[in-house]
């Protein structure tokens, strides 16, 4: 493709609009895509991204409006469809084959063969170029399910590529990646940009807007309702996504001393993912847990929680030992845990809203075998209203929310159930600017009444932007504790990398 091909228009959608059970989930929206350009679409969850890409991706078609591609008209019917027309979607959930290798997931369905079989010599031929064409560099003949979620999302750019994608459409790409995975996949995505394939991004962090973008359509309630340059001012972003100023992206919370100890932790222990692991939260104060990934953040969460064992080691909650691997003992504690992944950790997907807000409560809606109905809905209007979930109905299948509201619902089941130490773990990953703030303010509300937070973040800037004081972990253990007043992302960085150069050494 010559770089003069640059800049010209690829993909246009005209007044496009689509409506589920009625409810309309995008009206009238209008954009288009250039070769050789990063293109944004920003919005709340449930703004109307998902649709639209979903749209272009063949998995749903408009009710009304028209799709052009190169300047033809066209319906995309199915994912074939939408590759034999160059479009190529990444979404947050791989369609990768785990069991396979490399080679053959990037040849889905398209590998060479010689005598009934696959000929891996001529499909490692086929990927290699590929594969050095996105900077994996791995033995295409590796199963995939050997690969960290960077690999694997690269794997899926090359399978894109392998089609000859000219458009290729990327979902909250860097929500489960670290610093330095996101740093390669945005040279991926430069170097995509310079042979002039058009890129539709999705990203809830305004800095990798500003940092990747070329222009954004912004979408409101399924509405476009802006298209503005990259370099617009975060303020002005955030305005246009919820339709008021957000004042402070960590709404602040008054100061209070902190209260007796709710949570003790001391001497925890799990061969191979944590060690010799102590600390306290108070009632009213909130504790980030920061460290790299594989730390073991998340497994010491998970042990307080009850959800996985540990081998040695006590932990007491407000002075009452806490029976270890037991949930139901952890809940009757008033422990409730936000997990890392809420679809599949947090929430019962098929089930409705209703039913998943009042999951941690059932016993108090049961009598005699039977379910109060009546009471467990009222209940669950309740909450659900208190917390701004957007959703059709409390009979609304959980798994059609998006992600931001899914995390109230998780965040509601709780509160619903009277934790006063609420373990979380990611609690904004994938959640909008809107939804954060709103999250941001449950936990300052939870804490001003007297519960206490653990924390585990590994967004260093909402780590001191919520918490109060911060632990710092590192190959399984604590190495450091700052209180956020003292304590920067530099200083945290270090203390967290120091122990694992340490170690290297030794």
């Amino acid at each position: 493709m010559g770089t003069n091909d640059v800049g010209t228009e690829l993909v246009r959608l005209d007044s496009v609009s689509k409506h589920f059970s009625g409810v309309a989930a995008v009206k009238d929206v209008s954009f288009t895509v250039r070769r050789g350009e990063i293109h944004v679409l920003l919005g709340e969850n449930g703004a109307g991204k998902s649709t639209l890409i979903k749209m272009l991706a063949g998995a749903h078609q408009p009710d009304g409006g028209t799709i052009t591609v190169a300047g033809e008209r066209v319906v995309i019917d199915s994912a074939h469809r939408a590759h034999e027309l160059g479009i190529a979607t990444i979404f947050q959930e791989f369609n990768l084959v785990p069991e396979l290798s490399v080679a053959e997931n990037v040849l889905l369905g398209r590998a060479p063969r010689r005598l009934g079989l696959v000929d891996h010599a001529a499909a490692r031929k086929i990927v290699m170029p590929l594969l050095e064409r996105v900077g994996l560099k791995v033995n295409p003949n590796v199963k995939v399910s050997r690969l960290g979620l960077a690999g694997q999302q690269l794997v899926e750019i090359a399978k894109a590529l392998s089609l000859d994608a000219k458009v290729l459409i990327l979902d909250e790409p860097t929500a489960a990646l670290t610093d330095q995975e996101t740093d390669r996949l945005f040279e991926v995505m430069n170097s995509l940009r310079d042979s002039g394939v058009a890129q539709i991004f999705i990203s809830h962090h305004l800095n990798e807007v500003t940092q990747m973008g070329d222009r954004v359509t912004i979408l409101r309630d399924g509405v476009s309702v802006a298209e503005v340059p990259a370099g617009t001012p975060s303020a002005e972003l955030v305005r246009l996504m919820v339709g008021r100023p957000i004042d402070a992206q960590f709404p602040p919370r008054p100061p209070q001393e902190p209260g007796d100890v709710l949570l003790r932790v001391e001497g925890l222990t799990h061969d191979g993912d944590f060690d010799d692991v102590s600390f306290e939260v108070r009632a009213g104060e909130v504790v980030g847990l920061a460290g790299l990934v594989g730390a073991g953040r998340t497994e010491v969460i998970r042990a307080i929680a009850g959800a996985d064992r540990y081998d040695s080691g006590t932990i007491e909650v407000a002075g009452r030992p806490l029976k270890g691997g037991n949930v139901r003992a952890a809940v009757a504690h008033g422990i409730g845990h936000v997990p890392e992944s809420r679809k599949t950790q947090g929430l019962v997907l098929d089930a409705d809203v209703a039913a998943n807000v009042t999951l941690a409560n059932l016993p108090r809606y049961t009598r005699s075998g039977f379910v109060a109905r009546h009471r467990l809905r009222s209940d669950a209007a309740i909450i659900t209203k208190k917390l701004r979930v957007r959703m059709r109905g409390l009979t609304q299948q959980v798994k059609s929310l998006s992600g931001g509201n899914q995390q109230k619902v998780v965040f509601g089941k709780w509160i619903l159930a009277g934790s006063k130490v609420l373990l979380l773990d990611e609690p904004t990953r994938g959640v909008d600017v809107g939804a954060r703030v709103e999250i941001y303010e449950l936990i300052n509300k939870l804490v001003a009444d007297g519960g206490a937070v653990l924390m585990v973040s590994s967004d260093l800037p909402e780590v001191l932007g919520v918490a109060d004081r911060v632990l710092v972990m590192s190959e399984g253990r604590i190495v450091g504790e700052q209180t956020t007043q003292e304590a920067t992302q530099e200083s945290i960085m270090r203390l967290a990398v120091k122990e694992v150069e340490s170690s290297r050494v030794h």
